[in-house]
C-alpha cells in the first residue's frame, strides 16, 4: 500500500515561523514535523510515499530528496495552486489508482497504530475509513458522529460550542479505495470532508470511522507547537529522538559541548554540535538546536531555538519561539509566547514582551522594549553592508581596528588555508587600511594574494581565479572623506545577501578564528596582472572588424587606475585611440558630480576636434564609463545603456538582458524589436550579477554606467564593455548619435521622500491599497502600472530613512503628475 503525505500548506497561524519555512520542516525536537511522520509510516511499512507540495515546495524537496537517507521511496506531486485537501490528493491519482492508499497531514504530530488502522478499512470493506481521535476541546476541528458499526453519520466543521455534541473529531487521516476519485473534481479545490465525503455518504457509499488510541496533535497554532515540544520530551509521543539520554529526560546529541558548570534541569534537548558555556541554565521543556551557542548566565525555560542560533551572556528567554540564524545579544529578554522569524538580530538589554510575534530578518536596536509584533519595518541599527560594502568616514568610522575585526569576521566564514585575494584603488587610505585586513587574514590562517593598485574589474577577475574570496577597498564614489571595504565571493561578484548576513554574525559576535603560530598564512604579489586581465578581455570579446575599421577614440582614465590597464589593451586592439588624464593622482581617488559633468564636457570638445569616432570616460576605479557621441554630445547614463542595449540586442538577436526595474520600458521596446527579451532584476547589484550569470544571458546594465558582459564575467567591468562597443560600432558602420536618434525618447523621473524607519511598512501597505485594481509588479518595491502605461515605482530604501520613487509617462509632465500623485501616497502614512 502506499501513502500520500499532504506538505502543501503554509500554515499561516504560525507566522512568523512559516514565513521562510514551510510548516512541515518545523522542528519537533530538533526533526521536522514531516520527518517524524515519514518514520512512522515506515515503521508500519508504508515506504512508497507520494508527497503533496505547493507553499515552499523546494525546500520540503530540497530536504527530503528521494527519501533515500529515511530508507524510503519519495515521489513529489506539485499543486500549482492551493487544491484544498481532496484536490491536492486528486493531483497524485496517477500514482495511486491501482490499490488502496493511506492519507495523512505531513504536519501533525502523532503515533497512532496505522497497521491497525488499515486492517479496520479492509475488515470493513469501506470506500474511505476516516481516523478519529477524542480531544477534550474540539472547536479547533472537524467533528466527527459514528454509528454502532463504526459507519460515519455526520461530519461538522469548526462547529461553536453550541453545536458541539462529540468530542470525537477527524485527524485528517484516511484509508481510500481508488474510487474514492470518481468524486473529486481535477483541477478544482475540494475538500474531503467539506464536499466528498457529505456526498459519498448522501449516495450511501460505506465510509467508516476508526477512533485511534495514541498521542495526535494538530501543531497549528504557536501553543501546540511549544507543546508538541513538551510532549516528546515527556514521552507522551512515541517517536525517536536522536541523540543519547545522558541523565533521565536530558538529551544530547552528537558532537554537542556542554560545559560541567552548566545548569540542567529536563525534560530537555541539546542539538548537535551546540555549546553550552559555564553558567548557562537551560531547564524543562527547553529545545536547542544545532550548532546554537548559549552563553554563559543565560537562562532558558520552555524556550525552542532552532539551529545556528546565538544566545548572548545575561539573556532570558521564556516559553518563547527563536527562528534559526537569529543573533539574542548579550542580557536581552524574549518572554513568554514570543516568536522570533530566522535571521534577526535582538539587541542588547532589549525587551520583547509575550505573545510579539518579529518576521524574519529585522532589527530589534539595543535597549528596545518591543511590545507590538514588528512584520514590515526593520527597527534599529543599520547592518554593517550597505550597497557598496561596509561604508563610512575615513578614520572616524572605518578605523584600521574596524577593518582588522571586519577582516577577521571575513576569514572565520572561510576555511584554515584559504586563499584571498586583496586589491586597493589608488588613495593612500585605502593603502593603510588594506594592511591592516592583510595582517587580519594572515592571522586567521588565509592565505593573501595582494594585487596592490588595481581597477576593480581586475580585483573582481583575479579573484576568481582560484581565490575563495577577495577585499577590495576603494574611496566612496563622489566622496572623497569615505572609504568602501568591498567583499567578493570566489566568483569575484560581491559577497550574497547571505554571506553578508553570516560575516555580519560573527563580526556582532567577535568570535574569530585565530592561526596557531604554524598556520600563519603566507603573502603573495602576483606577476603581469595587467596583460593576463587585457588578454583574458580580449580572447572572450568579439572585437572582428576594430583592426580593419580605422575607428579614432578618444578615451579619458581621470586619473584612475583604470589608466594601468588602457596601454596593454589598446595597443593589441590596434586602434588609433587618444588618451587622456592616463597618471594617478592620489590627492583625487574620486570625483564629484560636479567634475565628473565638467570632465565630459572636457571630453566632448575633444571628441568633435579630433573628429573621433567617440569618447569614453572611465571612472577612478575602472568599473563605469560614460560616453560622448561623435559630436561631441554627452550621452546621459540612462540613454547610453539604451544605446548598449540596441547595439548588442541587433547582433545577437537573441538571448536575454538584464535591466533593473527602474529603468524605462523602452528597454522592452528595443530589445523586442531584435528579438532578445529583458528580465527585469531588484535594484541590487547581487541580483543583477545574478541574472546575467544565467545561461542564455546576453547583457546586463544598471543605467549608472554599469555594464555587463556575460560572455566575460557577470560583473560590471567598463574595460570589457568599452572593447564590446569598440567590436560593435566597427561592425555596424553606425555612427553613436544615428543609433540614439532611432530609439524613442524615455520619460523617467525620480525622487526620494523622507519616511521614518517606524512607518515604512505603512507606507508599502498605503502603496498597495492605494494601487486597487491597478496592476502591480513587486519584484522589487511596489511597481503599479497605469492602463496606458504609465507606471510609478515606490522603494523603501534599505539603509536610510527614505523612500525611492520613480515614474514613467509619454512626456516629462505625466510623469511628474504621476510622481507628485504618489509622494502624496507615501506622505499621507505620516499624517
Amino acid at each position: 500500500m502506499k501513502a500520500v503525505v499532504m506538505a502543501g500548506g503554509e500554515g499561516t497561524r504560525l507566522r512568523p515561523m512559516t514565513a521562510s519555512m514551510p510548516k512541515p520542516l518545523l522542528p519537533v525536537a530538533n526533526r521536522p514535523i514531516m520527518e517524524h511522520v515519514l518514520r512512522l509510516l515506515k515503521r508500519h511499512g508504508l515506504t512508497e510515499t507520494v508527497v503533496t507540495v505547493q507553499f515552499l515546495a523546494s525546500l520540503v524537496k530540497n530536504y527530503f530528496g528521494d527519501g533515500e537517507e529515511l530508507g524510503m521511496d519519495l515521489t513529489y506531486a506539485h499543486e500549482e495552486k492551493p487544491l484544498g485537501t481532496a484536490g491536492s490528493v486528486k493531483n497524485a491519482e496517477d500514482a495511486l489508482k491501482d490499490d488502496s492508499f493511506l492519507v495523512i497531514s505531513g504536519d501533525a504530530l502523532t503515533d497512532f497504530d496505522l497497521t491497525e488502522l488499515i486492517r479496520y478499512h479492509k475488515e470493513r470493506g469501506a470506500l474511505v475509513t476516516v481516523c478519529l481521535t477524542r480531544v477534550p476541546n474540539p472547536l479547533e476541528f472537524g467533528i466527527t458522529i459514528v454509528d454502532d458499526d463504526g459507519r460515519v453519520e455526520r461530519f461538522l466543521e469548526k462547529p461553536t460550542w453550541g453545536q458541539v455534541f462529540s468530542d470525537t473529531v477527524n485527524t485528517g487521516i484516511y484509508v481510500m479505495e481508488p474510487e474514492v476519485f470518481d468524486y473529486v473534481e481535477p483541477d478544482t479545490s475540494v475538500d474531503w470532508s467539506g464536499d466528498v465525503f457529505p456526498r459519498l455518504m448522501k449516495e450511501g457509499k460505506p465510509v467508516y470511522g476508526y477512533v485511534a488510541e495514541g498521542y495526535w496533535e494538530d501543531v497549528g497554532t504557536h501553543e501546540s507547537y511549544v507543546k508538541a515540544q513538551a510532549d516528546v520530551l515527556e514521552g507522551k509521543v512515541d517517536v525517536e529522538i536522536d541523540g543519547f539520554e545522558i541523565s533521565p529526560g536530558v538529551w544530547i546529541a552528537e558532537g554537542a559541548e556542554v560545559h560541567p558548570d552548566a545548569k540542567l534541569r529536563g525534560p530537555l534537548y541539546v542539538g548537535d554540535y551546540a555549546k553550552i558555556e559555564a553558567g548557562a541554565e537551560v531547564r524543562e521543556h527547553t529545545v536547542i538546536g544545532s550548532n546554537v551557542v548559549v552563553k554563559s548566565d543565560a537562562f532558558l525555560h520552555r524556550a525552542v531555538v532552532h539551529d545556528n542560533v546565538y544566545i548572548g551572556p545575561q539573556t532570558n528567554l521564556r516559553g518563547c519561539v527563536v527562528g534559526k540564524n537569529t543573533d539574542v545579544m548579550r542580557a536581552a529578554r524574549i518572554e513568554d509566547g514570543a516568536v522570533i522569524g530566522d535571521e534577526c538580530l535582538i539587541g542588547e538589554e532589549s525587551i520583547v514582551q509575550g505573545n510579539v510575534r518579529v518576521y524574519p530578518f529585522k532589527t530589534i536596536e539595543a535597549g528596545a522594549f518591543v511590545n507590538t509584533s514588528v512584520i514590515w519595518e526593520s527597527r534599529g541599527q543599520a547592518n554593517l553592508f550597505g550597497a557598496r560594502g561596509v561604508s563610512g568616514i575615513l578614520n572616524v568610522e572605518i578605523t584600521p581596528e574596524l577593518a582588522v575585526r571586519l577582516a577577521s569576521a571575513y576569514a572565520t566564514t572561510l576555511k584554515k588555508g584559504s586563499t584571498v585575494t586583496t586589491a586597493r584603488d589608488h588613495s593612500r587610505g585605502a593603502r593603510a587600511l588594506k594592511r591592516a585586513v592583510i595582517s587580519a587574514l594572515q592571522a586567521s590562517a588565509i592565505d593573501v594574494r595582494d594585487l596592490e593598485n588595481v581597477p576593480l574589474p581586475v580585483a573582481r577577475q583575479q579573484t576568481a581565479r582560484g581565490s575563495a574570496g577577495g577585499v577590495m577597498i576603494r574611496t566612496t564614489p563622489g566622496v572623497p572623506d569615505s572609504v568602501d571595504i568591498m567583499f567578493f565571493d570566489e566568483r569575484g561578484a560581491d559577497l550574497s545577501q547571505g554571506g553578508q548576513r553570516k560575516l555580519d554574525r560573527v563580526y556582532a559576535r567577535q568570535e574569530y578564528r585565530r592561526a596557531f603560530p604554524g598556520e600563519i598564512g603566507d603573502l603573495t604579489f602576483p606577476a603581469s596582472v595587467f596583460d593576463a586581465y587585457t588578454g583574458s578581455v580580449l580572447r572572450a570579446v568579439d572585437t572582428t572588424g576594430v583592426a580593419e575599421s580605422g575607428l579614432k577614440i578618444v578615451v579619458d582614465a581621470a586619473n584612475g587606475s583604470a589608466g594601468l590597464v588602457l596601454p596593454s589593451l589598446l595597443g593589441r586592439l590596434g586602434v588609433d585611440a587618444l588618451t587622456i588624464n592616463p597618471g594617478l593622482d592620489e590627492a583625487r581617488p574620486t570625483e564629484t558630480a560636479e567634475a565628473r559633468r565638467a570632465g565630459l564636457v572636457r571630453l566632448g570638445e575633444m571628441v568633435s576636434s579630433a573628429r573621433a569616432a567617440f569618447g569614453v570616460r572611465f571612472d577612478p576605479v575602472g568599473e563605469r564609463f560614460a560616453l560622448v557621441d561623435e559630436r561631441g554630445r554627452i550621452i546621459e547614463d540612462q540613454r547610453a545603456l539604451l544605446v548598449m542595449l540596441d547595439l548588442i540586442a541587433a547582433e545577437r538577436r537573441s538571448g536575454r538582458v538584464a535591466l533593473p526595474v527602474t529603468t524605462t520600458r523602452i528597454a522592452e521596446q528595443v530589445a523586442a524589436y531584435h528579438g532578445t527579451e529583458v528580465e527585469w532584476t531588484t535594484t541590487s547589484p547581487d541580483d543583477l550579477t545574478r541574472v546575467a550569470h544565467k545561461e542564455g544571458s546576453v547583457f546586463g546594465g544598471d543605467g549608472q554606467g554599469g555594464f555587463i558582459v556575460p560572455e566575460f564575467s557577470s560583473v560590471f567591468d567598463a574595460t570589457a564593455a568599452f572593447t564590446r562597443l569598440i567590436g560593435l560600432v566597427a561592425r555596424t558602420q553606425l555612427s553613436l548619435s544615428q543609433i540614439e536618434a532611432r530609439i524613442p525618447r524615455a520619460h523617467v523621473l525620480s525622487r526620494d521622500v523622507a519616511t521614518p524607519w517606524a512607518i515604512k511598512g505603512l507606507v508599502m501597505r498605503r502603496v498597495v491599497e492605494a494601487a486597487g485594481d491597478r496592476s502591480v509588479d513587486t519584484t522589487d518595491g511596489v511597481r503599479v502600472v497605469e492602463s496606458d502605461g504609465r507606471w510609478v515605482l515606490v522603494l523603501p530604501d534599505p539603509a536610510e530613512a527614505v523612500t525611492h520613487l520613480w515614474a514613467e509617462g509619454p512626456d516629462d509632465a505625466a510623469a511628474q503628475e504621476l510622481l507628485d500623485v504618489w509622494a502624496g501616497v507615501v506622505d499621507s502614512a505620516e499624517h
